[in-house]
């Protein structure tokens, strides 16, 4: 069972103030990276421009391995974003936690369905919109009746679940390697300073781990996000 959070009403509106907060210091995070290796930009790039271009071909790679032709390169900017975000949100929980009380004030964002799904919702969105730019509303309603007509309902219901996988993996790793190092973290509330000793290696180690779920967790997302964008601009293939 997860942490109670501070939440704040708005316009008849329910925040919740840790997501608000950890988002905050996520995207803080972001811009202030990419703000600091892109400040010297040179011609023969050293140091943290190589860093820099080095994800920027990392992530333009991932476009590219999905969608063909020249539509890759509108889409480039939105997979470097959308990487290093959620990148950073995984990674946040395990460095950066604060709780005062019995509330919890900064966490991973990525540990609630909430935020991950609004990522999923607006990565489908943005696929929808790119296929009916690219190929029109006509062709874009014509494809849910691909290969018949009966396939309506089946098509309708494709783009559902890919809304709802792409959304709750992310949610489903983080928030289980959160909890899990929670109850090891608690093997040493107790006052036996043996507890130290074979809780820290384990702490540790489980750190490291979920450092690697939560970069192959962006990679999975982002690499999804680019093939459901294909799917909508070229619906033959």
């Amino acid at each position: 069972m997860s942490d109670p959070v501070p939440t704040v009403k708005f316009l008849g509106l329910t925040f919740d103030v840790a997501n608000d907060l950890s988002i905050l210091i996520t995207c803080l995070i972001v811009l202030l990276f990419v703000f600091l290796l892109s400040r010297h930009i040179t011609m023969k790039p050293k140091g943290g421009q190589n860093v820099l271009e080095w994800l920027v071909e990392f992530t333009n790679g991932i476009v590219k391995g999905s969608i063909k032709g020249n539509d890759a390169s509108h889409f480039g900017l939105f997979a470097f974003s959308l990487f290093l975000f959620i990148f950073v949100a995984n990674q946040i929980g395990l460095f950066i936690h604060i709780q005062v009380g019995e509330y919890t004030y900064v966490k991973s964002p990525t540990a609630d369905p909430v935020v991950t799904l609004t990522l999923s919702l607006m990565t489908i969105a943005l696929a929808h919109y790119a296929g009916i730019a690219k190929n029109g509303a006509k062709a874009y309603f014509k494809g849910y009746l691909a290969p018949f007509k009966l396939f309506l309902p089946l098509n309708l219901f494709e783009q559902f679940t890919n809304f709802l996988t792409l959304g709750l993996r992310l949610f489903g790793n983080i928030f289980a390697g959160e909890m899990l190092l929670t109850l090891i973290s608690g093997l040493t509330s107790s006052d036996n300073w043996v507890s130290y000793l074979y809780s820290l290696p384990v702490e540790l180690a489980w750190q490291g781990f979920s450092v690697f779920i939560g970069s192959v967790q962006a990679f999975v997302f982002v690499t999804l996000a680019s093939v459901y964008i294909s799917r909508q601009l070229s619906p033959e293939e």
